[in-house]
């Protein structure tokens, strides 16, 4: 039985205009599909987490939960504020407010301590996820009023317009990412195979794959919600793998047709190339998915929508390598052997391919390693654990809205809104549960909470008591004149959580509480993740050594897998910490500083890279094992392999970085971070681990790098002779 990746190429190859037919329409019907279902997308609840998330779960339960809020100020153009113009002004905006559909309530206008600007704050129905799809209508009321009051300045803000704001960025910056990377690629593409139609199979088959990856996602967002950042994560992971695996495949082919001087007929270069270059684009897709698949461990809904994006987008990748790819490569070998036919007719000589199959700059980067292993060893690993040392100091923490880019409109209006009401900066939301008939305890426990938190310089005054309808749920805010993001804000939560609820609404029996708001969520989200690490972590330790051991049929291979793997994650993360940690780049990658790395991007980074880098590790082991199998010796086997995938690999991690680096460009702090630890990890997994560690392990190693399958490598290179003495390749 042939391996089905051969089977697969055979049919494409006879069946060209079939396969490549059938492989448009597939992407027409993704696209037509998904959007026909359309896109499920995360409810507030989904992003529910640790107490933060129960209390709020409570506060729904009773109909109490916090709403989402708009602040509108008002201010003068020139010169001091009228006040009389300005109370006209927020007299007519909270009429126009109030006939709104959207709006639940529009507060009294508030009055700044410098008396320089007017507050109007307007509460919005409906789920906090949807509520930036209604400030449209706010923002044409308060631009209306503006109008009407020439003299005056009206400006929005609030965490609707600003996550309004933040997607538009966001799209924003897609786009100018897809400016940058796409010419980018298919330069170094045009590089890579010196012709336009080569170089442009690649980027044309990752795009195709990238737009039947954003219909599957829809129709997958129905059984796990979307949180906003597939489209994201599939275009970052899906221009990335597309090309590489499309670029494993050519490349193969080239040098199969090279190496048989132009006698193989395309049919047979395609099968070739899939019984080798195909088997490993179907390991690596494999390991990829089962790498990302241990992000759902995290139960967490941001991780969970970045893994369907990832497992979709690979899948996708892999299928078009397999069916579009062998078509489109048969009918230019077709085309490539119709102008042989006519230059010979016409008496030129046939143009020599070019055989990519190692050169003396490989040789040359390769010569470390092949006459002292030992030391290569040693200074690499040496100088990657040198990067992992920044490590040490590494912080993690949830990136809050005061981390946005400040070109943002509405984050400028935030900053003015916390300058003039300092009062409004954080709000604790604390939420009780108990029966009925303690709600008179309860609401005397929650008054001694605000008599307590009004001693302490950390808050700044207490909203009313709110219960529910049936006595069950009771509410209290408390205000911190903090920034969310301060270390005096924290300080407050803690003083809260664990000294003012267990003094007072601890001591009623049979309450549940908790608190609440954005302080809490940024608290609560990091200890969630970190809580889940250790699994997601251990399942994607073992799935990489059971791939790995899996796919080369050796456990020693599955260990060095693992191994090469953790240090280069951790040496990017190092460098990650040293470049955003501290301000010292902030001019060069065009960022402020937090001084602190995202909650999402080291396990982000862990398990994508875990995935990636076996790419690299299954593309090179595989030539390494596939001369191994015809009866070539270990050591020479490992140059050999190294030097002919070299190129490859190179070409692959300079497409893999220039889409990670274009990400650098992008505003939102989360993902410059994630696009520049993955380019780091990517360039120290291809020019460091994979030519430097990796060849010298194995030499070292020798033969024993196969264990325990040494004997059954050893016999089927001995079952690989024929009968002249001359090797096989083994493609199975």
């Amino acid at each position: 039985m042939k391996p089905l990746t051969v089977r697969m190429a055979r049919w494409s190859a006879r069946h060209p205009w079939r396969a490549i037919v059938g492989w448009l329409v597939f992407v027409v019907l993704c696209l037509g599909i998904g959007s026909a279902v359309g896109t499920h997308s995360a409810t507030t609840a989904d992003y529910r987490v640790g107490e933060a998330g129960r209390a709020e779960t409570m506060a729904a339960e009773g109909h109490l939960e916090r709403r989402s809020t708009e602040q509108v100020l008002i201010s003068s153009r020139s010169g001091p504020l009228d006040h009389s113009a300005a109370e006209a002004a927020a007299r007519d905006l909270t009429a126009r407010m109030r006939g709104l559909p959207e709006v639940a309530g529009v507060a009294d206008p508030l009055l700044s301590g410098d008396r320089r600007i007017l507050m109007v704050e307007v509460a919005l129905r409906g789920e906090e996820r949807d509520a930036k799809d209604k400030v449209g209508a706010l923002v044409e009321q308060t631009r209306a009023v503006g109008t009407a009051y020439p003299e005056l300045l009206l400006e929005e803000t609030g965490s609707p317009s600003i996550s309004k704001g933040v997607d538009q960025q966001r799209g924003d910056d897609l786009a100018l990412s897809e400016e940058i990377t796409l010419p980018i690629t298919l330069i170094t593409l045009l590089v890579v195979f010196g012709s336009v139609t080569m170089a442009g199979v690649p980027l044309l088959l990752a795009l195709s794959s990238i737009a039947a990856a954003v219909g599957l996602s829809m129709v997958a967002s129905h059984l796990s919600p979307d949180a906003g950042v597939g489209t994201n994560v599939i275009l970052m992971i899906g221009l990335a793998v597309g090309v590489d695996y499309t670029l494993f495949y050519l490349k193969r082919e080239r040098e199969e047709r090279a190496r048989s001087g132009g006698r193989l007929s395309p049919e047979a270069l395609v099968e070739l190339a899939a019984a080798t270059s195909g088997r490993a684009v179907v390991v690596s897709g494999l390991a990829v998915v089962a790498s990302t698949a241990t992000l759902y461990l995290a139960a967490d809904v941001i991780f969970s929508s970045l893994a369907t994006g990832t497992i979709v987008v690979v899948l996708v990748a892999v299928a078009s390598s397999l069916t579009a790819l062998p078509a489109l490569l048969v009918k230019l070998g077709q085309r490539q052997e119709r102008r042989v036919r006519r230059r010979a007719e016409r008496g030129k000589p046939a143009r020599r391919v070019r055989n990519d199959g190692g050169g003396r700059v490989w040789a040359a980067l390769l010569r470390p390693a092949s006459r002292h292993p030992l030391t290569t060893l040693c200074v690499s690993v040496l100088a990657l654990l040198a990067l992992v040392t920044p490590l040490a100091g590494l912080k993690i923490t949830e990136m809050s809205r005061d981390t946005h880019s400040r070109d943002i409109p509405a984050m400028r209006v935030y900053d003015r809104l916390n300058a003039a009401f300092p009062d409004h900066r954080v709000t604790h939301q604390v939420v009780v549960r108990a029966d009925a008939a303690r709600a008179g305890e309860v609401t005397s426990a929650l008054h001694e909470l605000a008599r307590r938190a009004g001693d302490d310089p950390l808050f700044a005054g207490a909203s009313r008591i709110r219960t529910s309808a049936d006595r069950r749920i009771s509410t209290l805010e408390l205000k911190v004149p903090y920034l969310g993001n301060s270390d005096q804000a924290y300080d407050s939560l803690d003083h809260l959580r664990k000294d003012y609820l267990p003094a007072t609404v601890g001591r009623v029996p049979g309450t549940e509480f908790g608190v609440s708001g954005d302080v809490a969520r940024y608290a609560d989200y990091p200890a969630h993740q970190n809580s889940k690490l250790p699994w997601v972590l251990g399942a994607l330790l073992l799935v990489t050594f059971a791939m790995t051991t899996y796919a080369f049929r050796s456990v020693v291979l599955g260990l060095i897998g693992v191994g090469l793997n953790l240090l280069s994650a951790a040496a990017a993360l190092g460098l990650l910490v040293l470049v955003f940690q501290g301000s010292w780049a902030e001019g060069l990658l065009d960022f402020h500083s937090t001084g602190s790395i995202g909650s999402r991007v080291p396990l982000f980074l862990f398990v994508i890279l875990f995935g990636l880098s076996m790419d690299y590790q299954v593309f090179v082991v595989s030539r390494i094992r596939e001369a191994v199998l015809a009866g070539v010796p270990t050591r020479q086997a490992v140059l050999d392999g190294i030097r002919r995938s070299a190129s490859v690999v190179t070409s692959a991690a300079v497409v893999m970085t220039t889409v990670f680096v274009s990400f650098v460009f992008l505003h939102i702090i989360e993902m410059k971070q994630i696009g520049f630890v993955l380019a780091a990890a990517v360039l120290l997994d291809a020019f460091i681990v994979r030519i430097m560690i990796l060849p010298s392990a194995m030499l070292l190693l020798g033969d024993a790098s196969w264990w325990p399958g040494r004997a059954a490598v050893r016999a089927a290179a001995a079952s690989a002779e024929t009968s002249d003495g001359r090797p096989m390749i083994d493609v199975r």
